[in-house]
């Protein structure tokens, strides 16, 4: 499948699940997830084609529940359930706007979201409709990073935004330490050498070999930041 030269842009925006957190320790808080829904649609009128992959810790993760007893490979198809739930969340609240939204699962509920197929994801995308990529990747040990690093090399995207909670990537957490340094560019190899906290090693080596862009920002669900940075209007840190 080769890319149309008259298509429009198309992003993948990769959502950690404690985006939907907002002042809540669990779960979903609504304004937040309103405000994102917002955003996206916002973008998409600006011409873009949107597919998004979201994560699932605001509910499931293995790395944060590693004392529960529950072994691996259980607890990551559990985080990959619960992706489903906030992706089902999320065309919920698009939809609402008015825009047409599809979620796509790489784990078989056909009830509940149609099967990830990825000719099937490029028409929606070219109908107008905004695609939500659930499940990761469909199997254990892969983080919902390597699925969006996956998806936006199957789904032809020219770029990938990361949103994060920081300005961008950093030498260190910079809550923790106000002296880390900020990079406004930084190669894929360096990532991986320096250990910086971008994605997770499988999800960088995919998007070097494949040369997708990403571009990690702040994300806040009161301010337009995912067009802003579409727009050069806020910084974030480019990875190529």
């Amino acid at each position: 499948m080769s890319k149309s030269p008259k298509r429009k842009k198309r992003i993948l925006l990769k959502l950690s699940g404690e985006i939907l957190l907002g002042k809540r320790s669990h779960g979903i808080d609504f304004s937040v997830l309103q405000g994102l829904a917002k955003q996206i649609v916002e973008v998409q009128k600006k011409g873009y084609e949107i597919v998004i992959v979201i994560g699932a810790g605001n509910i499931w993760r293995f790395r944060d529940t590693k004392n529960s007893g529950i072994e691996r490979v259980a607890s990551d198809n559990m985080g990959m359930l619960a992706t489903i739930m906030n992706s089902v969340a999320l065309m919920s609240a698009i939809e609402k706007m008015g825009i047409i939204s599809r979620v796509t699962s790489a784990i078989d509920v056909p009830q509940v979201a149609e099967p990830f197929i990825g000719r099937r994801a490029i028409r929606h995308l070219e109908k107008g409709r905004i695609v939500i990529c659930a499940g990761g990747t469909g199997n254990p040990f892969f983080t919902t990073d390597s699925a969006a690093a996956l998806r936006s090399l199957e789904l032809q995207c020219d770029l990938l935004l990361k949103a994060t909670n920081v300005k961008g990537v950093y030498s260190d957490d910079p809550n923790k330490n106000p002296k880390a340094k900020f990079y406004k560019q930084v190669s894929f190899d360096e990532v991986l050498e320096k250990n910086l906290k971008v994605m997770d090693g499988s999800a960088i080596a995919l998007c070097r070999d494949g040369k997708m862009p990403i571009i990690v920002f702040r994300f806040d669900h009161k301010k337009n930041n995912i067009l802003k940075v579409l727009e050069g209007k806020i910084t974030g840190t480019l990875v190529k």
